[in-house]
This record gives structure tokens, C-alpha cells and sequence, in this order.
């Protein structure tokens, strides 16, 4: 009976909610399930909103992340597994602790083992996030196996934040990665506050040849390919070279912020909104990664100020 209805519930949502594995959000904030592979789902509500996204089994439900900001929380997604399914979610996954992708997650706690990166349990605890503390933790990687189908969890080492981690379908052809991805040719990250540079550009290019990947789910938005990676990286790549050339030459950060333009890259989505913050963070990042040569000054404080803000010029001063 319940495997009878698991197949009514998964034909049902083929046939009302099925779109294109490309299709972007529109602009109907009504909460949905849309189909990305045979046994892949992803809520749709609010654009923009964090995904979140649900492995159906016929022996239970894996879900993966959630978001408050939206209809589609895991309050309604509960409701909605409860009416079209007669089997549990028996996994919740937590890609990272950034709570914008967690938040809520809590309402499966009566039936789901929470399972992330050790890392992440540790931000959760700490923070008090509004979501549940994991269960299960582990550190490079991790199976799931459950109603025969296989669910691979990896962690490259910092990337976006300490602790994220992505999860793979391989038998579907499905990549879940979120903050990592975005859209082909697009800024998939505001800035660069919580990120490792190293690892970022890294573990993109690992992903970007990760077999068994047909489409790539990111964050927020619709899924998208491997090659958006390799754009992605190439873009990081890029403003990492051209902040460290100027700041090797000596530029302050007003000089940096009129000299790279990047303007290669301006047709990349979010670029109009996210540059900026990008090329501050950056510069941020690598004031704090290189140590220049030490000036005839020999006051190691003025010559390597612990910081100044946007405004300052030069780097002999900390006023």
C-alpha cells in the first residue's frame, strides 16, 4: 500500500509539477515542488529563496537544507510530504550553517536523522541557530543508502564557509551545492566574508569534474550545469590575480577600486549588484593573506597595520 502510494504521489508531482531542468523561478511566490530528476524535487516559493530539495525513497524522504524566508518553509514542506507520501523523512541534510539554508528544519525531528560536517554542528551549537542540532556528523565523507538509492556526502576543506559540504545523487546524475553555485556566467556569492579563497577556487574545479553530474543545484535558484564552475572559478581566479597585482605594486584600496573593473566579467549575473562587495571582501581577504616587505620604517605595527577601513589611503598610516 504505501509503495502504491508512493508511486501515485511521484506521478502526480511529475505530471503537475513538472518544468524544465533549467527553468528559472517566475514570479509566483505560491510554495511548490518541482521535479528535477526521477526521484529529485526542489521547493519553489519565493525568487531567489534558498532552495531546498527532497530524494524520495520508497522506504522514506531525505531532505536536504531549508529556508524560512518564503511560504515554502519546512513547516508547509512537511505538510506537503505528510499529504503526498505514506513514508517518513527518515534524513535531514545540512549543507553548511549559514541559517538563510537551515532555518526550520527542526519540524522533521520526529522522524529524521540530521545529519552534516562536524564543523557545522560546532557554528549551530555555538550560534544557537534556528534548526536541528545534528545527530550524525562526519569529516571528508559520508554514504546514505536508504530505499536502494545511494546519496554521497563530500567536504573539500573550506570553501564558502568552513563547513560546507555537498551531497551527490550518482545514480541520477544529481549534484546538490549550495553557495558554491549559481546560474552559467553569474556571481554566486555577495561577498566573500565567510569564504577561504584557496579552497573555493579548488574545490570548484574538483566539482566541475566530478563524473556522474548531469545537473548542479545550487543555493538558490534553478539547477544548472558543471560548466557554470568552471565560469565561477575562472571569475574568482581572476579577481584574486588582479587585487594581488595591485597590492603587490603598492595600491591603496581607493586605487584598487578604480583600477579593476574586471570588465570581462560584466555580463555575469549579479555583477552590477555583488562587484563591489566582491572586490573589498577580496582585497580584505588578501591583506590578510600576504605580508609585504617591511619598509626602511622598522616599525613592524606601521608598516602592517592590523587593519583601516575603506577611506584610509596608504599603508603607512592606522589613523
Amino acid at each position: 500500500m504505501k509503495k502504491q502510494r508512493l508511486e501515485v504521489g511521484l506521478l502526480i508531482l511529475g505530471m503537475v509539477f513538472l518544468q524544465g531542468a533549467r527553468a528559472q523561478d517566475s514570479s509566483d511566490e505560491s510554495p511548490r515542488l518541482v521535479r528535477v530528476s526521477d526521484s529529485v524535487f526542489r521547493t519553489v516559493h519565493r525568487p531567489g529563496a534558498a532552495n531546498s530539495n527532497v530524494i524520495v525513497t520508497g522506504e522514506g524522504l531525505i531532505v536536504v537544507d531549508g529556508t524560512c524566508r518564503g511560504d515554502g518553509n519546512p513547516e508547509w514542506l512537511k505538510q506537503e510530504l505528510d499529504r503526498l507520501y505514506d513514508v517518513p523523512v527518515k534524513y535531514v541534510i545540512l549543507s553548511h550553517d549559514h541559517e538563510d539554508h537551515i532555518c526550520g528544519l527542526q519540524v522533521f525531528d520526529d522522524t529524521a536523522v540530521t545529519v552534516s560536517h562536524a564543523r557545522t554542528r560546532e557554528h549551530i551549537v555555538r550560534e544557537g541557530r534556528n534548526t536541528s542540532v545534528p545527530d550524525v556528523v562526519f569529516q571528508d565523507e559520508m554514504e546514505i543508502h536508504l530505499g536502494g538509492k545511494r546519496l554521497v556526502l563530500y567536504y573539500f576543506g573550506p570553501t564558502h564557509s568552513n563547513n560546507l559540504i555537498q551531497v551527490h545523487f550518482p545514480e541520477e546524475g544529481v549534484l546538490i551545492a549550495p553557495d558554491i553555485a549559481r546560474a552559467e556566467r553569474s556571481l554566486a556569492l555577495p561577498d566573500f566574508r565567510d569564504a577561504d579563497i584557496d579552497g573555493l577556487i579548488d574545490t570548484l574545479a574538483i566539482l566541475a569534474k566530478l563524473d556522474d553530474v548531469e545537473l548542479v543545484v545550487p543555493g538558490h535558484w534553478g539547477p544548472t550545469t558543471q560548466q557554470s564552475l568552471l565560469e565561477y572559478r575562472d571569475y574568482v581566479v581572476a579577481l584574486r590575480d588582479r587585487v594581488l597585482e595591485e597590492m603587490k605594486a603598492g595600491a591603496s584600496i581607493e586605487e584598487i577600486l578604480e583600477r579593476v573593473t574586471l570588465d570581462e566579467y560584466a555580463d555575469y549575473g549579479n555583477f552590477d549588484i555583488w562587484f563591489r562587495a566582491n572586490l573589498i571582501s577580496m582585497w580584505d581577504k588578501m591583506y590578510r593573506y600576504r605580508e609585504p616587505n617591511l619598509e626602511d620604517s622598522g616599525d613592524y605595527q606601521t608598516a602592517y597595520p592590523i587593519g583601516f577601513s575603506v577611506g584610509v589611503t596608504g599603508m603607512g598610516s592606522n589613523q
